[in-house]
Formats: C-alpha cells, structure tokens, sequence
C-alpha cells in the first residue's frame, strides 16, 4: 500500500473529479459552482434522420449512432471493425477503443470537459450525479498488487476520491473477478457542510495503466439512484489494446 499511498501522480490527477468544491443551497448555485463545457448534441436534419454523427477530441475516436430505435452500432476510424455496443434500455454505451475500457451512462447525462478527467458526464440539473473515468501509468500488473479492497479503497477515498474537507466513509469494499481480470468495488460518502454524496467507485488494471470510474449521486436522491448508478458501475470493463 506504500505505492499507492505516497503516489503523488494520482493524487493530483484523480483528485480532480466529479465532487464540486463548494456548493450553494439553490440548484442555480450549485449549477454555478461548477465550471464546465456542455458539448451539445447534433440534432440530425430531416433529410438525414437515420443517423447523427458525434466527434470526441479531433482525430481520437469518432462515433455514428445507427437509427433511433436499433441497437447503436459503433465505428471507429482508428480500426477497421466495428462494435456492437449493448443497448440497454435507459442507458447510452461509451466505447473508448484507443484507451480500452467501456461502460454504460444514463441516458440524458450531458459530457462535460474537466480538466484531468479522461470522460465526465453529468445531469445538469443535479451535477452530483455524475460518472468519470480517469487513468494514470502504473507499473504494476494487478490492482491486488497494491492491497486488499478495503486498504485501497480507504486511501483512494481519503486522498484522491473526495477532497480532504469532507468526512468520508467507506460502506463496503469488494473485489470481483471479469473475464480473468480483478477489479475492486467501493460504495462511499462524503460528507460537506452542506450536502452528502453518496458514490460507487470501481478500479482495475490493465494495458499499464491504473483505472478509475466513479459515479454517484446527492445522499437525499440515493433511494432513487442507485440502481441506475449501480448497472454503470456493473458495466465497466477494461480490454487490451
């Protein structure tokens, strides 16, 4: 656990993610709190409704989303195939071919651009729910390599997952085994003066870099959430590129 605990790449990195710094009590506030870029959607013209096209960083990946009703088809110019995405109902697929990992969001989540974040969406009218993806380097092979679940996920949460202000506290801690890869799960809060998040976090190694998907939601809309937070948590899967 020393590695991780003493790293300070991934305090710095991760530590910019979905939690505002301060918060007001009106949603105008809390909207004002935070500092981003909405990329507005494509509306398609009535003489090309069949399908929309969405670029995502200049030269990294493009995406064609194939008919309103079918299942999304997903083409890269970056490989000469194509992908499939699960199309599960209420949710939209992101599939990030040059960084190798895949998940599902909620369908009516904004993308947004913060800075450190490799993939951010959020619902704009309650911006503490939210997912983000973050990666950093990482010699080691397996997340086990750096501790149980629970050593990991008390020093991710105290040090990189919620700012160091909040009181924190770790509700349980898992490990689960996909397709021959360890991944570990956490379900946290975070407490500031004058909100509670409540958030699910997952992490695993793979393709040399250390993953971290986090998501979550204001404690008060916890009972409606967290099954929607949990299918995204369940969906995140890393493959080798």
């Amino acid at each position: 656990m020393a590695s991780l605990q003493n790293s300070p790449t991934l305090h710095q990195t991760l530590f910019h993610n979905s939690f505002p710094q301060k918060r007001g009590a009106s949603r105008s506030s809390r909207r004002e709190s935070i500092s981003f870029i909405v990329k507005a959607a494509q509306v398609p013209s009535p003489s090309n409704s069949t399908g929309s096209l969405s670029q995502d960083r200049p030269g990294r990946r493009q995406v064609i989303a194939i008919g309103s009703t079918s299942p999304l088809v997903f083409l890269f110019n970056q490989h000469s195939y194509s992908f499939a995405a699960e199309n599960k109902k209420g949710f939209l697929p992101v599939l990030d071919k040059k960084d190798g990992y895949t998940f599902l969001y909620p369908f009516g989540w904004q993308e947004v651009v913060i800075e450190g974040q490799d993939k951010v969406f959020k619902d704009v009218i309650e911006p503490l729910e939210s997912v983000s993806v973050n990666m950093i380097p990482t010699g080691k092979q397996d997340i086990r390599e750096f501790g149980s679940p629970q050593e990991v996920g008390e020093t991710l949460i105290k040090k990189v997952l919620a700012p160091s202000t909040q009181k924190t506290k770790i509700i349980e801690a898992t490990e689960q085994d996909i397709d021959g890869k360890a991944y570990y799960r956490f379900e946290f809060i975070a407490q500031a003066p004058n909100y509670t998040r409540h958030a699910l976090s997952t992490v695993s190694i793979g393709n040399g870099k250390f993953y971290t998907l986090t998501t979550g939601a204001n404690e008060r809309r916890w009972g409606k959430m967290k099954d929607r937070l949990q299918t995204v948590i369940d969906s995140f899967k890393i493959f080798n590129v």
